[in-house]
């Protein structure tokens, strides 16, 4: 099979909402496709699909990222087809209700799709896209990475793992030509929601972004080359201040004596 000069990218979570909006719009770009989610029927109907409106050669591949097998199977897919140029961490599940009322068996699900199953990807395509002499890796991870106060602590901790886990991504592959984007939507209109125990009826519409919406301004964030999108922030100045103070604290986060503020005699 003939490729695009795009090579090929892999998007979890494909069957449906955001994993299948970005498939849709990495065709059009000249991307053909791997499609990967836990239902064949749902991919092939995404398939077929984007290959008739688009030009590019789409295979789905069903995978429970959740089941050791099935994740393996798109570990050595990764590693081993040359021609996968960008992996896109979609795949995902949330939670809105709080510890107390939370399944801890769900929470520990949810650790293994959203944290587990996305490191394991990345650890394959990486090394396989360093040797290809390039690659993109896109992370879609959430806002409640730096406001995990707003939903379920463990969904929130499980996105900012995603966030930190790409920031040291870039740090360390960026010489080697390979591009990080980490994506931190708000609230968007989604299944997500139904499926996570809790209804958009709860927000203000002005708080709800449209899923085309939010992956047209993520692939213009990677376009214009941030390492963090945040689709919905109307000020990019709002996040470079919040990085500013981040990169300021960094220096006295490791330091030999305590602060003054704490009274702690200092060991002769």
């Amino acid at each position: 099979m003939t490729y695009s000069k795009m090579g090929i990218a892999l998007v979890t979570g494909a069957s449906a909402g955001i994993g299948a909006i970005y498939a849709d719009r990495l065709a059009r770009r000249g991307y053909d496709l791997i499609l990967v989610a836990r239902s064949q029927e749902r991919l092939d109907e995404v398939a077929k699909r984007i290959a008739g409106s688009t030009n590019s050669n789409v295979s789905a591949v069903a995978a429970d990222l959740n089941d050791k097998a099935d994740l393996g199977r798109i570990e050595t897919l990764l590693g081993a087809d040359p021609a996968i140029t960008m992996l896109v961490n979609n795949a995902g599940i949330g939670a809105v209700a709080p510890l107390l009322e939370s399944d801890v068996d769900k929470m520990q699900a949810m650790i293994e799709l959203n944290i587990t199953a996305l490191t394991r990807l990345t650890y394959a395509a990486a090394p396989a896209f360093v040797a290809r002499g390039g690659g993109t890796i896109i992370n879609i991870s959430s806002a409640v990475a730096i406001a995990p106060e707003i939903l379920n602590g463990v969904y929130g901790a499980t996105k900012a793992f995603v966030l930190a886990f790409s920031l040291s991504l870039h740090k360390e592959l960026a010489d080697k030509k390979l591009r990080i984007q980490a994506v931190l939507p708000g609230a968007i209109a989604t299944n997500f929601w139904d499926v996570s125990g809790g209804s958009l009826d709860d927000l203000p519409s002005k708080a709800i972004m449209q899923s085309d919406d939010l992956v047209d301004a993520a692939l213009a964030g990677l376009d214009q080359g941030e390492l963090v999108t945040i689709p919905s922030l109307p000020d990019v100045a709002d996040w470079h201040a919040y990085e500013a103070a981040r990169q300021k604290l960094i220096p006295n986060l490791s330091l030999n004596t305590s602060p003054a503020r704490y009274g702690v005699a200092v060991a002769a």
